[in-house]
């Protein structure tokens, strides 16, 4: 877990405003046992973890892909690169939702806006860069670290997803 107590202090005060916010299906569904605690979330967000973002095209339509999605200091992140047409919608519309759905017992959802920066930023880049590194050198080997490295010089961006709500819904998988 790579959050600070701050950070995990907001992130739970995020959560908790978000489930007040939500309408009566929402709350009939995903009740105060089947929601999991800033602390329960990070703990179980650890590396990798495949996203599927939405974004806005020019004329209104949600447009949605995968991504390899890291949660980092209580706030998802992922990379692509300055190009891609993810990129060129979130730099012309930052809005933006992302759901984690590995299985019928975890969902998370995220909707805020889309914060761009340079790969190589120090300060959201070199967590970023760590994560994925983490992930996939040993995987990959070090030819990953020459990709990632090689990527980082020709402009490949970041994103982090800056929340306005997040919805989590989890159920103990039986036995």
């Amino acid at each position: 877990m790579r959050e600070t107590p701050a950070e995990i202090a907001t992130l739970q005060q995020l959560l908790d405003d978000s489930a007040a916010s939500g309408g009566a299906h929402l709350s009939g569904i995903i009740d105060a046992e089947r929601r999991l605690s800033a602390e329960q979330l990070c703990t179980r967000l650890t590396g990798m973890r495949l996203l599927t973002v939405a974004t806005v095209t020019a004329d209104g339509r949600p447009l949605t892909g995968a991504v390899d999605g890291y949660f980092l200091h209580g706030t998802w992140y992922f990379s692509s690169s300055p190009d891609s047409v993810r990129v060129r919608h979130l730099r012309a519309r930052p809005a933006i939702s992302a759901t984690h759905l590995p299985g019928e017992s975890l969902q998370v959802s995220v909707h805020g806006r889309a914060e761009i920066f340079d790969f190589a930023d120090a300060e959201h880049g070199a967590p970023l860069k760590q994560a994925m590194l983490d992930h996939y050198l040993p995987i990959q080997g070090p030819s990953f670290q020459e990709w990632i490295d090689n990527n980082q010089d020709d402009g490949a961006v970041g994103v982090r997803i800056l929340a306005d709500k997040m919805f989590t819904f989890h159920l103990e998988e039986s036995q």
